[in-house]
């Protein structure tokens, strides 16, 4: 069975750095010790920026990091299949 992995990026210069993301879906988000603003946990992230944390995620994270997305009030979330 092939897993299916998604794109995540993270605008962390549109973050407002609200904690929605952290606390929507901690298995893959948290507030940055750099700059207090979301990025993608160690295991998920590809690169992470003061700027973009970019990474990715398989299907079973799939729902929380959509609701994750879904509830970012200014929308720097985005999920794409890759």
């Amino acid at each position: 069975m092939i897993k299916v992995s998604y794109k995540i990026s993270v605008d962390r210069d549109l973050c407002i750095a609200c904690g929605v993301a952290r606390t929507v879906c901690p298995q893959v988000f948290v507030l940055g010790d750099d700059n207090g603003k979301n990025r993608l946990l160690e295991e998920h992230s590809e690169e992470t920026s003061g700027s973009s944390s970019i990474g990715s995620i398989t299907e079973d994270l799939y729902d929380c990091v959509g609701k994750a997305a879904d509830s970012c009030p200014v929308q720097a979330i985005t999920v794409q299949r890759k």
